[in-house]
């Protein structure tokens, strides 16, 4: 429904423009992002001086610095990698030699570091024994459909994370209808709660959770907190998990962020994850912000979705948080995962529909899970895909199967914001509208606002809900999380959302593409060339 408002227009005084912008320039200069950015230009650009400085000193050197170019663009030509990224570090390399050698070596791996990969490596491996599969629920899922049995194995092969039955789930089609579940089942936890978000901002929600943590840790729940150092870099107070600490909230910082140039500030835990007793668990696109319940505006409607578990299949959610509290904490201390399991504090039998597996996926592996499920549903679709995504900036991978999906007939749609957090993205985003139009896939835009959902529905069969969106940082980059879903009743939810949903928006068509005007279609060129370094 469209509401229409007659508003009397005025003509704005000078004075009162300046003052909006005297008072925009004031909160730039004092924002923390602003001092960051600041720094990271200084840095790189004074590194920069000096490797051109010695360069100018001797034509030796500046041969050097072109052969370790040259080396460097060879060495990325032979990974295995994905070709946009070969392509865009070889452009750059190449065209700026000295500046895009430097920003290589700092930003150009994905990799946190070795340290931590052995410490992955070594939580995967000690809890292994407890992400075993029951065979039994792997027979059943292979007699009703082998297809989707393959999908599934792949999720477990590859991330370590085993298919569960006995799982109810509840699907929520924003923020605002999810927080007082969330309200509700936190108040009623009575062992342990674990809390993992890239964005913590105080508010309303934040407030009203925090309360609730408090209240439990002085009762003697075990409540713990991750949140990431850049996703809340503007949100929360430097050293903030002090603050929690005093609460009687054990909190962690997920590499903490320091205006220091290097590639650790490259990888981010992007994953929202909430964990009560171990048979309750929480995840989608919703932070602990006040935006995501639309208790504040930002970028007009915030539509977002969630899911809550309940029953075995939130055991994978509740071992990813630990594996997590293990890496932030330097494996500083045993976890005896027994403690923790569904049944320790529900003794009776779940109830639930059909398949469930939560999974995760790692910037630590050489796998690009979330990416690889997406394709999986996508090439074996038979009827319809549906998709939610924030960001749409895609590889050919990615660009291929959704085309060949469409042109073979299935009913491809595509649903991204009417209104952008980030105009330069969303100048991106509409880069790739043309080449998917043609092949016939359906993209609309939701109009009243932001949509920061990210969903996949297929077929009536199966969905994936959780934190991962279509561009290069969250498929490659980031700690992320999903939910797996087949033939359980929420998947009906997921698609009646996207449809119910339509009518807000604006299908977008050819003409929209070539109505762009010469600047920005050049623009948005230069932007696909690097892509995959945003």
């Amino acid at each position: 429904m469209i509401i229409r408002r007659d508003i009397s227009v005025t003509k704005p005084k000078k004075t009162n423009i300046l003052i909006q912008f005297l008072s925009r320039i004031l909160k730039l200069v004092f924002n923390k992002i602003f001092y960051v950015a600041f720094s990271f230009i200084v840095q790189i650009l004074w590194i920069g001086l000096i490797f051109a400085r010695f360069i100018g000193y001797s034509r030796y050197i500046s041969l050097g610095v072109e052969i370790i170019s040259l080396l460097i663009v060879l060495r990325i030509l032979n990974r295995k990698i994905n070709p946009s990224y070969k392509l865009a570090w070889s452009v750059t390399i190449m065209c700026i030699p000295v500046f895009g050698l430097l920003f290589y070596l700092m930003f150009g791996t994905s990799r946190i570091g070795t340290v931590v990969q052995k410490r992955f490596d070594h939580l995967m491996e000690v809890s292994r024994s407890y992400l075993k599969e029951d065979p039994e629920i792997r027979e059943r899922l292979e007699e009703e459909d082998r297809s989707m049995s393959m999908q599934s194995a792949y999720i477990r092969n590859k991330s370590g994370y085993p298919l569960h039955m006995n799982t109810s789930a509840e699907y929520f089609q924003v923020g605002d209808d999810m927080f007082p579940v969330l309200v509700r089942e936190l108040a009623k936890a009575k062992h342990y709660i674990f809390i993992e978000y890239f964005i913590i901002n105080d508010g309303v929600m934040w407030q009203t959770i925090l309360k609730i943590l408090e209240k439990k840790a002085a009762q003697g729940v075990d409540v713990r907190l991750i949140y990431d150092g850049f996703g809340c870099l503007s949100t929360l107070p430097t050293k903030y998990y002090k603050r929690i600490a005093q609460k009687g909230i054990r909190c962690a910082v997920f590499n903490p962020f320091r205006p220091i140039v290097n590639i650790i500030q490259n990888n981010r835990d992007h994953r929202k994850l909430c964990i009560i007793d171990g048979y309750v668990g929480f995840t989608g696109g919703v932070n602990l912000s006040d935006e995501y319940i639309n208790q504040k505006e930002r970028f007009g409607h915030w539509k977002d979705t969630a899911v809550v578990l309940r029953g075995e299949a939130v055991w994978n959610m509740t071992v990813m948080f630990l594996h997590m509290w293990q890496i932030v904490n330097k494996l500083s201390e045993e976890i005896d995962y027994e403690l923790y399991q569904p049944y320790r504090f529900h003794p009776e039998p779940f109830e639930g529909q059909g398949f469930v597996q939560p999974f995760s996926d790692s910037p630590l592996d050489k796998e690009t899970v979330g990416e690889n499920v997406y394709l999986n549903i996508i090439n074996r679709a038979k009827e319809y895909v549906y998709i939610c995504t924030p960001y749409l900036i895609i590889d050919n991978e990615m660009i291929t199967a959704l085309s060949l999906a469409a042109k073979s007939g299935i009913d491809v749609r595509i649903m991204t914001p009417g209104i952008p957090d980030k105009k330069i993205v969303n100048m991106l985003t509409h880069s790739y509208y043309e080449q998917l139009l043609e092949a016939g896939v359906k993209i609309y835009e939701y109009q009243p606002g932001f949509l920061h959902a990210k969903s996949f529905v297929c077929d009536d069969e199966v969905a994936v809900v959780g934190t991962i969106n279509l561009d290069y940082r969250s498929l490659y980059l980031h700690f992320e999380d999903g939910v797996w879903m087949y033939r359980n009743p929420v998947i009906d939810d997921v698609k009646e959302d996207f449809i119910e949903t339509l009518p807000y928006c604006r299908e977008m068509d050819l003409a929209f593409c070539k109505s762009q005007r010469l600047p920005v279609r050049a623009l948005q060129s230069l932007l696909r060339v690097v892509a995959p370094m945003m």
